[in-house]
């Protein structure tokens, strides 16, 4: 069973792993293209979509590593191996959202601040046409890969990102060259700004929960120990119940289980186990099964007693 489940999930990384790859070089070389247009135009909206599509690069060529990277076996020192690295790459990614969202804002600002200045709106609507493209194209390819998966999510939404940069970018060309009132262009940037704040503040949130060791959002792990008495025969308590994500599709479990007959250990832990999968979608967990007193408060009464 867990070897199957293994295959499974090599295979769904491989495939991560790729899409992730062919997406950091299409950005990786249009954010060069727009960058020249951006300073060719004298525009905002290009520039900060731009430096977007910079950050953007980075974090995708590093998300690609850490699949890269997730695929080394565990060792004595990582005795969980290397899979954690995707979510700290996307806790990374969200804080360079924030980073992003910061720098556009404050240049927007002094931009409207300055004054109006001239912005080519033609050249503006022909690299937002193209970025539409190569930003779709880029998403499409992440949308394609496991959407569960938070370091996809997080690379999507940084591709989103563009994406909606690139939007803002071709409105605000049209609105300059229909009307040549170039305040949209800092306007429709601060925009776009915000929206990536929106994001970055999801994926932040979410990476940062499994770092600290939190359960899975959907459980509550107040439901376990009461779940199992009732439904594993010959289990009478059930306490110390800890449960984390290693990544969002990696959950363990640790408790303990007082049972009254001794005969029984093997039955009660296949039973507890398979309830724990079951019930709750727990299939990594380490039942340690008691009698009468708890083995750490015992271990407590002693040291009180010396």
């Amino acid at each position: 069973m867990h070897g199957s489940h293994d295959h499974g999930h090599v295979a769904v990384d491989a495939k991560n792993e790729t899409r992730m790859g062919i997406a950091a070089l299409i950005t990786g070389a249009f954010m060069l293209i727009e960058l020249a247009g951006g300073i060719v135009a004298n525009s905002l909206a290009l520039i900060a979509d731009a430096g977007h599509m910079l950050t953007d690069f980075a974090s995708l060529t590093l998300a690609w590593f850490a699949f890269r990277l997730a695929r080394r076996p565990a060792d004595w020192k990582r005795t969980y191996g290397f899979d954690r690295f995707q979510v700290l790459v996307a806790f990374t990614n969200g804080l360079a959202l924030f980073v992003i969202a910061a720098w556009i804002v404050y240049e927007a600002i002094d931009r409207l601040i300055a004054g109006e200045a001239h912005v080519a709106g033609g050249i503006m609507v022909v690299i937002g046409v193209a970025g539409l493209l190569v930003n779709i194209v880029s998403f499409l390819l992440l949308r394609g890969a496991d959407r569960e998966n938070l370091n996809i999510r997080g690379a999507a939404l940084h591709v989103l990102g563009d994406l909606l940069g690139s939007v803002a970018a071709l409105a605000a060309g049209a609105v300059i060259v229909l009307t040549g009132w170039t305040p949209i262009d800092p306007i429709l940037s601060m925009v776009v700004a915000l929206i990536i704040l929106r994001s970055g503040w999801f994926v932040v949130s979410e990476s940062a929960h499994i770092l600290l060791e939190g359960a899975p959002q959907e459980l509550d792990t107040r439901e376990i120990a009461p779940d199992i008495v009732g439904n594993v025969p010959g289990v009478d308590e059930v306490h110390h119940v800890h449960v984390w994500s290693i990544t969002q599709s990696r959950r363990m479990a640790t408790l303990h289980a007082v049972i009254g007959d001794e005969n029984e250990i093997d039955t009660v832990v296949q039973g507890v186990k398979a309830r724990l999968k079951e019930k709750f979608n727990l299939d990594h967990a380490t039942v340690e099964i008691e009698r009468c007193r708890c083995a750490d408060e015992a271990d407590e009464h002693n040291r009180a007693s010396a």
